[in-house]
């Protein structure tokens, strides 16, 4: 079949795991219908490094380009894109690639709002292009393991769900401390992650109820103990979720908790709980599996077909996975993917939720922040970069 040709923009830390855990993954897989052309990154010597690397591996280096424009009028011949890049520039770039023919793979969240995302959805629908969200969390076999667990009825009935993560991270952390330029803060940087993992497990949200707030702003160099800067993100958010089904659900993002951190996820039925962290759980019974117990029980009930889809190759690092979907669906044209822009469209709607909410100081329904009938939180950021 034909081979894919592939630009990746953006060469910093998440592409570098894209390359290494994904598309190197899969070329040493033997999976090598592809080839890397062009590496777009605004530092030259950044992008030169990385088209040095592609080229140790496959065997021809890649074009490199400082922007995207200049990738698009020069390089005809890219077919797909990896975008990962800063929030702000998702849209922006996205749409320049639909727009010329290009089917995106995009990092989460998908775009710095909700009225970004649903304009590079419709580009995609409009030219029949695949967009698909870099959202690898949901393919790690604990997680798989995990929704098979509760759709086996082992927890009962779905009943509740407590996610906290509740800790202190103080050093600066670049444009992702910049409101204007991540859209906000843990809660959708990470969160985004987690808001896709409670659709997997237990389905969609129907309202919102949220607090955030900013509560130490400052920013510390990680070496000089130096502050270096001041964050304009939220540092503390809570949530309470409804889900359509009835499951209630407490969510917390902290990162400004000195001392004692708390990490727990747990999701309670009727009978039982499968704690994220030790396992499945059941009334009068204890610890019945560990993690590791219900991967095993997962694989096992799997057919042949079940395990090619779940683990194709027989890759099970997930961001592989996401990688050789992506590259596949390019291949034989067939646009479905996992994770598209309505599914990263939704878990980034959780998310302002919680925002929209807490600027309001009321619940607030997921439809309507889907619907763009609430965007108070978001209103500022769409006139920022012009999204209309």
């Amino acid at each position: 079949m034909e081979e894919v040709a592939v630009g990746l923009i953006g060469c910093g830390g998440m592409m570098q795991a894209h390359l290494q855990r994904g598309f190197q993954a899969v070329w040493e897989k033997g999976f090598r219908s592809f080839r890397i052309i062009a590496c777009v990154d605004e530092d030259k010597e950044r992008a030169e490094a990385t088209a040095e690397t592609i080229g140790k591996w496959q065997e021809c280096k890649p074009q490199i380009f400082k922007t995207t424009e200049e990738m698009l009028r020069q390089e005809k011949a890219v077919q797909a894109v990896d975008i990962a890049v800063p929030h702000y520039l998702h849209h922006t770039i996205a749409l320049a690639c639909l727009s010329e023919g290009k089917n995106v793979l995009i990092e989460k969240p998908l775009a710095i709002t909700l009225r970004a995302g649903r304009a590079m959805i419709e580009e995609a629908e409009k030219r029949q292009l695949i967009l698909s969200v870099a959202e690898n969390y949901r393919r790690d076999w604990s997680s798989r393991a995990f929704r098979w667990t509760i759709e086996q009825g082992k927890i009962g009935k779905p009943q509740k769900i407590y996610w906290l993560d509740i800790y202190e991270r103080r050093h600066f952390w670049g444009w992702r401390d910049d409101r204007e330029r991540s859209g906000g803060g843990w809660l959708l940087d990470g969160g985004v992650h987690f808001a896709d993992l409670m659709r997997y497990f237990l389905g969609e949200v129907d309202e919102v109820f949220g607090q955030t707030a900013l509560q130490e702003p400052r920013r510390f160099d990680r070496t000089s103990g130096q502050q270096v800067a001041s964050a304009t993100i939220e540092d503390v958010a809570h949530a309470l979720l409804t889900f359509q089904n009835g499951v209630l659900g407490i969510w917390a993002e902290v990162i400004s908790a000195p001392g004692a951190p708390v990490s727990r996820r747990i999701i309670y039925g009727d009978e039982g709980c499968i704690d994220l962290k030790e396992g499945l759980f059941l009334r009068d019974k204890g610890r019945v599996s560990s993690v590791e117990d219900l991967k095993k029980e997962f694989v096992v009930s799997l057919t042949s077909e079940q395990r090619e889809q779940f683990f194709p190759l027989g890759i099970t690092d997930d961001v592989a996975q996401e990688v050789y979907e992506f590259l596949k669906a390019c291949q034989t044209g067939d646009r479905k993917v996992e994770v598209d822009g309505w599914e990263g469209y939704r878990s980034q709607a959780v998310c302002m939720a919680v925002y929209e909410s807490a600027v309001l100081h009321q619940p607030v329904k997921i439809r309507d922040i889907e619907a763009h009938r609430i965007e108070v939180y978001q209103s500022d950021l769409n006139r920022r970069w012009a999204i209309s």
